[in-house]
């Protein structure tokens, strides 16, 4: 029987010091080794937090996304090397940003039309928009945002209009050159769309999401998820976690713009589900595609979806952070490919991401493993919690 007593200490501690509340399900070759939540899903009520309840997955949706994309890959829908403008139209004619010595900018076409897989790796050359506020956001991120301002006038606007839009943006660089990550993950939802027929959010959950009985989980809200959605709380400006006042709700505005029945949220909406659920997808992954004997993709497939596909110099010039030294990027994840550069006493080649409210989840095939954890927090304080949970939970094992 694994000890997991320094696991419960350390998220108790999280919990003591600040955070909302938190869940960590650890589970090996089909057998959960680990469950347990702390805090509240509802701090102000003091509703504890539960399996049942379900979080914002945020970015931690590629996992899901990108893992149905390679499902469609080995079926046979597309290769890697076809043009986006194959299934995007107006995206034939790109164009990149080329810096001059003066430090200005010339705008000329690119080389070599986007790829598929360049959206799968994220060296596509576009950012998200919504960081065009920040300090040091990116200029093409700032480009993306003015052509994004009548679509956001407009309420609601669908995936395809939003890539239409974004294809009139020069892209940062020559497509496959470089590392951004961004909105390669909407070009992928667009092409699952293309490609399928149907609107991305369903095609995830009845290729994924279904066949895994993954019964609390959807890109949308179904059933009684909006009743179990932990409440979602922003850090306030100058307060530290545990601070009088530290913690804000966020307004129905800002939450209709993140989650929603089908078809209300902008663009591509993220994943809702909960680690308990979540840990199906990661358990399937890390068992070399089968789940309950059933298998769901090949086993070779996983292992290409978790091959590194940047340079030394791209990994050097964005994996160079506490958060993410150690790791290289696949097609659509990341992977560990240096234990000491990373401190992480894991194992080589495991793989996964991070979502922007805290959420967190690695599958090791070399183990059948696979650690799922959830908080709800924006900003998520990432490199505080899931580095300590990360040492803590792979401390613990046989």
């Amino acid at each position: 029987m694994i000890n997991f007593d320094k696991v419960d200490n350390l998220l108790n501690k999280f919990v003591e010091d600040g955070l909302p509340g938190c869940s960590l399900v650890v589970a090996r070759k089909g057998e959960i080794l680990y469950e347990n939540y702390f805090g509240y899903s509802d701090v102000e009520n003091k509703v504890k937090l539960t399996r049942d309840n379900v979080f914002r997955q945020a970015s931690l949706t590629k996992i899901a996304m990108y893992t149905t994309g390679m499902m469609l890959f080995e079926q046979g829908k597309f290769r890697m090397t076809d043009p986006l403008y194959e299934y995007f139209p107006e995206w034939k004619n790109t164009q990149k940003r080329v810096l001059r010595p003066d430090g200005g900018y010339d705008i000329v076409p690119v080389e070599h039309p986007i790829t598929i897989k360049n959206v799968f790796n994220m060296t596509v050359g576009l950012p998200y928009h919504m960081f065009a506020g920040q300090k040091d956001a990116h200029p093409v991120s700032r480009d993306m945002s003015e052509k994004m301002q009548p679509l956001i006038k407009k309420g609601y606007y669908t995936l395809r209009e939003q890539i239409k839009a974004m294809s009139e943006v020069p892209v940062a660089f020559e497509p496959g050159t470089e590392f951004l990550y961004g909105f390669a993950s909407e070009l992928m939802a667009g092409l699952i769309e293309v490609i399928e027929g149907k609107q991305a959010e369903l095609v995830i959950k009845e290729k994924l999401f279904e066949p895994l009985h993954m019964d609390s989980s959807a890109n949308f809200i179904f059933g009684d998820l909006d009743k179990r959605l932990v409440k979602n709380y922003f850090l306030a400006p100058g307060k530290k976690l545990g601070e009088e006042g530290a913690l804000i709700l966020g307004t129905p505005d800002r939450e209709a713009g993140m989650v929603g029945p089908l078809g209300t949220v902008p663009g591509f909406s993220r994943v809702i589900t909960n680690a308990y659920d979540y840990t199906k997808l990661m358990q399937m992954l890390a068992n070399g595609g089968v789940y309950n004997g059933e298998r769901i993709m090949g086993r070779k497939t996983i292992d290409l979806l978790r091959t590194n596909t940047l340079t030394e110099r791209q990994i050097r010039e964005d994996f160079d952070n506490n958060y993410l030294m150690g790791y290289g990027y696949g097609y659509g994840m990341r992977m560990l490919l240096d234990k000491y550069k990373g401190h992480h006493n894991g194992s080589l080649g495991q793989f996964g991401w991070t979502g922007g409210s805290g959420t967190w989840a690695e599958s090791d095939p070399s183990e059948g493993l696979s650690v799922v954890y959830m908080h709800n927090l924006q900003p998520n304080l990432e490199e505080y919690h899931h580095l300590r949970m990360r040492a803590a939970v792979y401390g613990c094992l046989d």
